[in-house]
């Protein structure tokens, strides 16, 4: 039986008052066990996808829904069914790794936690456990992007949307980082990726969304990609010489 829809756009389409066209009638959608790339460089409309998505942002024509619930309509109730991931991890440098997990979780309503489901969180994600009750400020990157999983694991959302996850990540950590999403994805989360890095997102993703200048020029499944050389794909289909 096919999984569900999690995260869907629909003719997503942002343009900004001075004309800037950032997203052109973008249209894709991420299912429940789905690990989806968007990949392209800055300016591509990455992130002006995910910040729609989020509703940092108000598009100018089109819908994205999360967990069926019209984001326009409703963005508060959007939210609880979504985590967020930046590249830059925004949490609190001088709360404990836990402390941080409690803090989040209560942000998003869930008040019945104990110590132990943080702990079990932080586990998951592999954090050392001598780190469990550090603060934050001596953290390496790595480290702060696991509690920022961790945060999504005690959430229980049913979609995770990451931005540039792996950026200024040394190969083992991002290697971990990687690890930890196919559990997510294991565990039925919806995972909307953007990347600019070929080889990530041929590695990790299920489907790759090709995107340049706004537009979604190409979707390809992990089966489909087999054969292919992404990185050659990718600049055929943005330099125009495969037709979108």
């Amino acid at each position: 039986m096919d999984q569900p829809n999690i995260l869907e756009a629909q003719k997503l389409t942002k343009v900004y008052e001075d004309g800037l066209c950032a997203l052109d009638h973008v249209s894709f959608s991420v299912k429940a066990g789905e690990i989806f790339c968007l990949l392209g460089d800055n300016g591509a409309g990455k992130t002006t996808a995910i910040n729609l998505f989020l509703g940092f942002l108000n598009p100018t024509e089109g819908t994205p829904f999360i967990n069926g619930i019209d984001v326009t309509k409703d963005p508060l109730a959007a939210k609880q069914h979504v985590a967020y991931l930046s590249d830059v991890v925004m949490l609190y440098p001088n709360f404990t790794a836990r402390q941080n997990l409690d803090f989040f979780a209560r942000l998003g309503g869930r008040h019945n936690l104990k110590r132990d489901d943080y702990y079990n969180a932080l586990r998951q994600v592999g954090l050392q456990e001598k780190a469990f009750e550090q603060r934050l400020k001596g953290f390496s990157k790595g480290m702060r992007q696991k509690v920022g999983l961790a945060i999504a694991i005690v959430k229980e959302a049913p979609a995770i949307i990451l931005d540039e996850p792996t950026s200024g990540l040394d190969p083992k950590a991002a290697n971990e980082f990687l690890a930890i999403l196919h559990q997510l994805r294991a565990q039925g989360r919806a995972i909307l990726i953007s990347t600019h890095d070929i080889f990530r997102a041929k590695e990790i993703s299920d489907t790759v969304g090709i995107m340049s200048e706004g537009k979604l020029l190409a979707v390809k499944t992990k089966a489909e990609l087999e054969h292919e050389n992404l990185e050659k794909l990718y600049l055929d289909y943005i330099q125009g010489k495969v037709a979108a």
